[in-house]
């Protein structure tokens, strides 16, 4: 049995009152077990760093007016407080470089490789970031003003607090990115990829979000008025807090406004709408009563009928609740699974990035038709993922990701005998 059929097997338990307490315990220990699964993902990230931190040349505070003026090599460079303004870095490799408080105004980093790099507090005011790598960089507080990244790659990377107000992100991915309390004014972030990225208490005035995957994205508290959401999938997307007023989201999929503030435009007919201020309303809304009226002799058959009627009627009610109950719970059961699911499909993809990035900086190379079968693998479970409509028709997703890891391990063999 694949570990994705037994999680599926696992979080489908039976539908009934007396099982309440044990489907707790049970989504108790999937969110153990998930966390249990990220943590030494994130360690073997830790691990995979191309070089350590300040182990390149130590530029800390200078200036450069021509780009010959720096060395060839800024693999983990200290560029502290440098000054770098218009510089052209077209494609050059700054990756674990320490670049923080530095200005880069108007510098050009088209396809520059910033993976793991440290920008905090750097500006980067109207800089050319188009197809940048910065995969797992800090960016918190850093300054992209005007900024034009499209198709840029910011997976894994943390932007808390970073200004970002006009920023082009025309493309670019920001999957499990952090951008708590950015700002976010007027940026333009059309198609971007940025399923369980974390908006909370972002400032995002007149953002532009069309056809963006915003899957499970987060953006509770955050400022979206004005905001347009065209097209864009919005499944799992928790807007808890979130100011939506004069924001627009036509065509939108999978909208949930649950808990949000102000009044959107153009939601779909089927989004589910319950603001905050309502809910608290009818929390605390007092129960009606009433008093019914006394019979001062024997029950009437009349009334008799009307006690039938009434048990026959509460009799159907419960048992259309406990139906009604039991198919939400299949579907809460299938949106768990489902989500478990695009979890360990995301984690497959990271595995490949990181493996493709080993064989880059290795200059070594395995076995193709493992390595196609690995991206064959990883393409089916998308696929399986997006035709799924039921927890067991998950299993064709774990088990082309089951595949797709045993290739990813004869590769690595590979790799191993190739380079010793």
């Amino acid at each position: 049995m694949f570990p994705q059929e037994a999680l599926v097997r696992r979080i489908t338990p039976r539908v009934t009152p007396l099982f309440v307490a044990l489907l707790a315990v049970l989504i108790t220990v999937l969110v153990g077990i998930v966390l249990a699964v990220m943590l030494p993902a994130t360690a073997a990230e830790s691990a995979a760093r191309p070089c350590a931190v300040g182990s390149g040349p130590n530029l800390s505070g200078k200036r450069f007016t021509r780009v010959e003026q720096l060395p060839a090599n800024l693999r983990c460079a200290t560029l502290t407080n440098a000054k770098l303004d218009e510089l052209d870095l077209t494609q050059r490799d700054l990756t674990g470089a320490v670049l923080r408080g530095a200005s880069l105004k108007e510098a050009d980093l088209t396809q520059a490789h910033l993976e793991y790099a440290d920008l905090r507090g750097a500006d980067l005011t109207s800089a050319d970031l188009g197809q940048l790598e910065a995969k797992q960089a800090d960016l918190r507080g850093a300054i992209l003003i005007d900024a034009e990244a499209g198709q840029a790659e910011f997976p894994h990377a943390d932007l808390s607090k970073a200004v970002l107000a006009r920023a082009v992100f025309t493309q670019a991915t920001f999957t499990n990115a952090k951008l708590v309390g950015a700002d976010l004014n007027q940026a333009t972030m059309g198609q971007i990829k940025a399923r369980t990225a974390n908006f909370s208490q972002a400032k995002m005035k007149d953002v532009k979000l069309g056809q963006a995957q915003l899957q499970h994205t987060v953006f509770k508290d955050a400022d979206l008025t004005g905001a347009t959401f065209t097209q864009a999938e919005l499944q799992g997307a928790d807007f808890t807090g979130a100011i939506i007023t004069s924001a627009s989201f036509i065509q939108a999929s999978d909208v949930n406004l649950t808990g949000a503030r102000g009044e959107g435009t153009n939601v779909p007919s089927d989004a589910v709408v319950a603001p905050a201020e309502e809910t608290q309303a009818a929390e605390n809304e007092p129960p009606v009563t009433t008093d019914a009226p006394r019979s001062s002799g024997g029950i009437s058959p009349a009334l008799m009928v009307v006690l039938v009627s009434a048990f026959g009627l509460s009799m159907t009610l419960l048992i259309w609740g406990l139906t009604s109950g039991r198919r939400k719970r299949s579907h809460a059961t299938f949106a768990m699974a489902r989500h478990a699911a695009e979890e360990d499909v995301t984690r497959f993809g990271e595995e490949i990035d990181t493996l493709d990035f080993e064989m880059k900086v290795k200059a070594v190379s395995g076995p193709s038709h493992d390595w196609r079968a690995a991206l064959d693998a990883y393409e089916a479970a998308k696929q399986a993922l997006m035709l799924a409509r039921t927890p067991g028709e998950l299993h064709a997703a774990a088990a082309a990701v089951h595949h797709g890891r045993m290739a990813l391990h004869r590769v690595r063999a590979s790799m191993g005998r190739t380079y010793s």
